[in-house]
């Protein structure tokens, strides 16, 4: 047995042919691992003894050849993993498909029926209001009424998204409260995350854009910084629309939400969806490090949810200030 380093040097003397003399002109230097760098022909002549021979060095020709082979293989594991991954049954790719039809008839990115709105720029037009360079509790007080427009926009279409889903209304009415009461913040986030730009920082809601300080009269400000991260983290990931969905789905159906009766059917329905994606992940996106962003995902879901319970130990959107609290209920009644 030889390690890989004799064996480098062997093939590079071999190669060369060079005619290496002993420096101490003894020709019975000890090689060991640690004196092996010290004479190169005692080294030489010791690989040689070991019964290293320079028959068995393969030319540059068929190392070029093994090295083809090996990529070869390579790629047909990795195409007979895709091929062999496991596709999306009739009932997953059904599955999907409602929540499709749910999201299309629910949510309208260009933001085209977000009318009637309260706030106003100088000149009269909200898509035209840029805040004072100079942050003040006024401007923040000002823009609050407009964030709680937004927020029962948002809180509306995410109440109508979860009633189109057959599986939520087949839950009794006091868990389908419970699940949105949780899940409502995690929601508006996904949705407002398929508007964001990564480039600029901002959410681009049709005519209306919002930058960073938009929401501070509307979020806790502990929240702010994590939540812009996540953004980044998931723009990134350049998701399709099917995923969006889907986590929207998984995020909705969480067993652990405070109020929550039927929690083993609420976990069974969280795990079929969260297999639907695993599943859809594999058929699109073979390589592996196109998987990997879901932990950080839902971790950064734990973490928001465990400290929206801290806040006020509630099931209810404490994420919002408490001047947009309202907007839930308000939503809840229009929808």
């Amino acid at each position: 047995m030889t390690c890989e380093g004799c064996k480098g040097f062997f093939r590079r003397a071999m190669k060369r042919n060079a005619r290496l003399r002993c420096p101490f002109r003894k020709g019975t230097c000890e090689i060991t691992r640690k004196t092996r760098r010290q004479c190169q022909a005692c080294r030489l002549r010791k690989c040689l003894e070991s019964g290293m021979k320079k028959e068995m060095i393969m030319s540059d020709a068929a190392v070029e050849q093994r090295r083809a082979l090996i990529r070869k293989k390579k790629r047909d594991r990795i195409g007979t993993q895709s091929a062999g991954a496991k596709g999306l049954t009739e009932e997953q790719r059904t599955m999907i498909k409602e929540l499709m039809d749910a999201q299309m008839k629910t949510f309208d990115t260009t933001f085209s029926h977000f009318k009637n709105f309260r706030l106003r720029g100088e000149d009269g037009s909200v898509w035209n209001y840029k805040p004072p360079a100079a942050s003040s509790g006024k401007e923040i007080f000002s823009l609050l009424p407009h964030m709680a427009d937004m927020s029962t926009y948002m809180f509306k279409g995410i109440i109508n998204f979860a009633k189109v889903i057959s599986h939520f209304r087949d839950l009794p009415i006091e868990d389908q409260i419970s699940l949105l009461k949780g899940a409502t913040f995690e929601l508006c986030q996904l949705r407002f995350n398929t508007v964001f730009n990564a480039e600029t920082g901002t959410w681009e809601c049709g005519r209306l854009s919002y930058c960073l300080e938009d929401p501070a009269g509307g979020f806790q400000q502990l929240l702010l910084e994590p939540v812009l991260k996540f953004h980044y983290m998931l723009k990134k990931l350049q998701l399709h629309k099917e995923e969006y969905v889907l986590m929207q789905a998984i995020s909705l159906f969480s067993p652990d939400r405070p109020g929550v009766v039927q929690r083993g059917m609420v976990d069974q329905l969280q795990e079929r969806f969260a297999i639907a994606l695993k599943d859809y992940i594999e058929c699109n996106r073979p390589q592996p490090a196109h998987r990997a962003w879901v932990l950080p995902w839902k971790s950064l879901c734990t973490r928001t949810g465990a400290q929206r319970t801290r806040c006020d130990g509630s099931a209810g959107p404490s994420l919002l200030s408490p001047s947009v609290l309202p907007s839930w209920a308000q939503a809840e009644r229009e929808a």
